[in-house]
């Protein structure tokens, strides 16, 4: 409770095709009173923190189990013999979040039986459980970002001239601005709607409208941004302003908890049966 001590998540896998959450490699053997963990995992986030000191890790359990029972999750301290953490993945060459998005080892490290998280196979329920909620607060975050684009990209019209004319008013630079402000606010109402979504309806409808901000949010957050870049010219690249650390951000959004089509494949199936 004091915040001395966190935790990272790790699942995707850098040999599996993780969208697919029950496409898990890592293994963890019951051994006595021991679970002996193997594997790798990597993009982790925030892992390469001062203050991580413990990782859940999702690893497969039982290959005869129903594809969605076959999973659980585990805790793993960071200084469990066997556990190393190889290094640091960059996100479009250069940027990575705040204490790293890390490639982890573990090779037969053994940690306590009653270590499991809810029971073995529960893995699977509980990453849904956690990635609903984590889906709709990046779609959150996203808005911040393509806000602050925009305010970037309307202060760098105005004050900068070509042509004898201000930046804002040439190259059809009005009609960005207008189109920014309509995909925010259109986006903000998807994920207020999504926020009712989760509170009153049970949780296969509500994932619906969560795949669809999912989808569609961080798209126009990385469009948004892309044109503020555009009014920058050379310098929204540069490390003088923070749009290409946001872009690689917004970017990378499209990937996290889910790509785009998964969430997209998700919201035409319940379309589709609608009519079916």
């Amino acid at each position: 409770m004091e915040g001395t001590i966190r935790s990272a998540f790790a699942m995707t896998e850098p040999d599996r095709a993780c969208s697919d959450a029950t496409n898990i490699a890592a293994t963890a053997d019951l051994d006595g009173d021991e679970w002996v963990i193997n594997g790798e995992k990597h993009y982790i986030s925030g892992a390469g923190g001062k203050r991580r000191k413990v990782l859940i890790v999702m690893v497969l359990t039982d290959t005869d189990a129903p594809r969605k029972l076959r999973q659980s999750q585990i805790l793993v301290p960071m200084d469990t013999p066997g556990f190393e953490m190889i290094d640091g993945m960059q996100v479009l060459g250069d940027y990575d979040a705040p204490h790293g998005h890390m490639h982890l080892r573990f090779t037969n490290c053994r940690v306590p039986k009653d270590n499991i998280l809810l029971g073995a196979g529960r893995g699977f329920e509980i990453s849904q459980g956690r990635l609903g909620p984590g889906r709709i607060h990046h779609c959150m975050r996203a808005i911040g970002q393509a806000e602050n684009a925009l305010e970037l990209m309307i202060k760098r019209g105005l004050s900068r001239e070509a042509f004898g004319k201000k930046l804002i008013d040439l190259g059809g630079n009005i009609d960005l601005v207008a189109k920014s402000r309509m995909n925010i606010d259109a986006s903000r109402l998807m994920v207020f709607q999504t926020a009712r979504a989760m509170d009153i309806l049970p949780k296969d409808q509500a994932r619906i409208y969560i795949s669809s901000i999912k989808a569609s949010v961080p798209i126009i957050c990385c469009d948004i941004i892309d044109r503020a870049i555009q009014m920058y010219r050379a310098l929204g690249v540069s490390q003088h302003t923070p749009l290409a650390a946001m872009y690689g951000n917004a970017r990378m959004l499209r990937l996290a908890d889910g790509p785009d089509e998964v969430h997209r494949m998700v919201v035409a199936r319940a379309e589709i049966k609608k009519y079916q």
